[in-house]
């Protein structure tokens, strides 16, 4: 339901800036803007243009000056939310800004809630729901690949290719309906094979789509990768090489490490969630023992392992049990410390990936990134496709499709009656149609714009 009152709020982040930008969206945006801002020409009632930006000073109820600043006002339905926009782009200190909202909401608007204006933008047909949850993805992007898949979003492209599945999906039901009223025109079995083909086709498609999801998601919120091995092997040494800064404690006694450090970092233009642990040995240390379980629990929940030798000595029980916790796992191996020698090269040999290191001279850590690296780009190969995407609920909605589409297959395969067929392939439809917001309660949308920022 779309609010007809009138909203306002920062559009920048707090903060020292040098601009700051205070939105106002609906009705009442022009009006407001006329009794709160003064043309520098002293002109009080001059016309403000459309999409024209206009210098002057933002003044409080008693005409005084609050600060300089430019006001532009977009008319509907040119405009961001496809109503009435006004913005007043003023210097970036909260007393300046926090003094002409206050003045806005005295005006007649009210604080908008998070989001509120790209919910207005949704609401009122600009974008779809897809693009409006991109517009997120984009602000908290961490990387240019992030930040491009958010403008495709954004852009519309995931909701275009939705709607080429939906299209399909209503090529399907159409074959059903010729089947079901024209049954002496279309055979029961030639109709069955082709609609065993059509739906065969469409899973395919909404299957590949769903495998970018893994690759989507680590571009979008980083891949987790974790640090291992026994102590004393070079990892905080590691891990201060890919930081390149200083962030570990490095000393020659092992158990240094306590607690698990935890940075980002940007590996090839994936983000990583860096961390490194205690080495894991038997201990009786009470405070180490907890820093071992903390590691475990790193490793666990890692996307990707890098356990560290040390190259100079031979692999030993300790390193054997910690190799035994990562059955199952994606796991770089790094033999360090071959500035003093290499005597495990043969035992990692059918091994892989396994890389050399020196933290002596940092030797070998570009070839470490570029392995983290691959292991994501792999990823994007398994797809074998430009759309990817990195919303939970949009895999969520692909996944239900998917599973309809799977139980029509079955009832087309166990000889149920083809009408029956056509439930399955509606509720593939409608699970598709919630990805761009066509068949999604006012709760669920409620739910998603407060996630979003203030001033969005």
């Amino acid at each position: 339901m779309i609010d007809n009152d009138t909203i306002t709020a920062i559009a920048t982040p707090p903060g020292t800036g040098g601009i700051g930008i205070i939105r106002i969206s609906g009705c009442d945006a022009k009006k407001i803007m006329h009794s709160i801002f003064r043309h520098k020409s002293g002109k009080k009632n001059e016309q403000f243009e459309d999409r024209h930006l206009y210098y002057g000073v933002a003044v409080d109820s008693c005409a005084k000056t609050i600060d300089e600043c430019m006001a532009v006002y977009m008319q509907s339905p040119k405009s961001y939310t496809r109503e009435d926009v006004a913005e007043i782009h003023c210097h970036g200190g909260m007393i300046p800004l926090k003094a002409i909202l206050d003045q806005i909401i005295k005006n007649g608007a009210r604080l908008a809630q998070p989001g509120e204006f790209t919910k207005r933008a949704f609401l009122n047909g600009r974008i779809d729901l897809a693009q409006a949850e991109a517009v997120m993805d984009m602000i908290s992007a961490t990387t240019v690949q992030a930040a491009e898949m958010s403008a495709l979003h954004m852009e519309g492209k995931l909701g275009e290719y939705v709607n080429e599945l939906k299209e399909k999906l209503l090529d399907i039901s159409a074959e059903i309906e010729a089947s079901v009223d024209y049954p002496d025109d279309v055979s029961d079995a030639g109709s069955r094979d082709i609609l065993i083909l059509l739906i065969t086709d469409l899973r395919a498609k909404i299957d590949e789509l769903l495998k970018s999801y893994d690759y989507g998601i680590i571009l979008s919120q980083g891949l987790k990768v974790a640090i291992t091995g026994k102590p004393n092997v070079g990892k905080s040494s590691l891990l201060n090489a890919l930081l390149k800064a200083n962030r570990a404690i490095v000393t020659p006694i092992p158990g240094t490490t306590r607690d698990v450090i935890e940075e980002m970092l940007n590996v090839k233009g994936v983000p990583v969630k860096l961390s490194d642990a205690a080495g894991i040995r038997k201990t009786s240390d009470i405070v180490e023992s907890i820093g071992i379980e903390k590691a475990k629990k790193s490793i666990d929940e890692a996307d990707v392992v890098i356990m560290v030798f040390d190259a100079s000595s031979p692999v030993d029980c300790e390193d054997k049990e910690i190799m035994d916790v990562l059955t199952g796992k994606r796991v770089i191996y790094v033999l360090n410390k071959t500035d003093l020698g290499n005597v495990l090269s043969r035992e990692f040999e059918n091994m892989t990936p396994v890389l050399t290191t020196s933290m002596k001279d940092n030797s070998g850590v570009s070839k470490l990134e570029d392995a983290i690296a691959s292991l994501v780009y792999s990823e994007k190969v398994k797809h074998k496709g430009d759309m990817v995407i990195v919303n939970a609920r949009h895999k969520q909605a692909l996944a239900d499709a998917f599973l309809s589409l799977t139980e029509a297959l079955s009832a087309l395969d166990r000889g149920l009656p083809i009408d029956m067929v056509s439930i399955d392939v509606r509720e593939a439809w409608r699970t598709l149609a919630a990805i761009t917001g066509e068949s999604v309660g006012e709760e669920l949308i409620d739910r998603i714009f407060s996630k979003f920022c203030l001033g969005k």
